[in-house]
């Protein structure tokens, strides 16, 4: 019997940054269990050179990765999503659309690295927020998913979410 494979979204507002890390980690990490997108309310329309440039050094692939609209993921014929994660608090606060199939939900805030002044500090503040991602993701992917009620997972959700490491 094969394993289940949960389909994830991460929503940022723009879909340039942290939104495209936590995509990459998920399908990095979920070795097969997880398929991650990534969308935003108001894409910026390309992906964040900073994001580009952390990924790349991580050894990660960045092909396919693009800036998207949340509404793609809300048609017809989109794929079926199991969670969706809000990783900027503009994103957490807006109307989303109505999801199919009733995803749980969480918020998981990371500040953006993109609005960081300097080149040094804001190539420190994407390390940063990469690390925030996997730390996470890391934690929910630990997680007994088929084993735990939707209230208790909704609560490990955000508990995970409140981490500040």
């Amino acid at each position: 019997m094969s394993e289940k494979q949960y389909n994830v979204l991460v929503l940022c507002t723009g879909n340039s940054a942290r939104s495209i890390l936590g995509e990459v980690l998920f399908n990095v990490m979920g070795k097969g269990k997880f398929k991650a997108y990534s969308a935003g309310s108001k894409p910026a329309g390309k992906v964040n050179p900073g994001a580009i440039e952390l990924l790349q050094q991580q050894g990660h692939s960045i092909e396919g990765l693009r800036s998207k609209s949340w509404d793609e993921f809300a048609a017809p014929g989109a794929p079926e999503i199991d969670f969706i994660f809000t990783v900027c608090d503009n994103a957490a606060g807006e109307t989303c659309p109505i999801w199919p199939g009733k995803p749980a939900t969480a918020h998981w805030g990371i500040p953006d690295p993109a609005h960081v002044e300097g080149v040094e500090a804001r190539r420190a503040a994407f390390k940063t927020a990469y690390a925030q991602l996997s730390r996470r993701i890391q934690l929910f992917m630990n997680l007994p998913i088929e084993k735990l009620d939707k209230i208790t997972l909704k609560e490990k959700l955000a508990e995970i979410g409140r981490i500040k490491d």
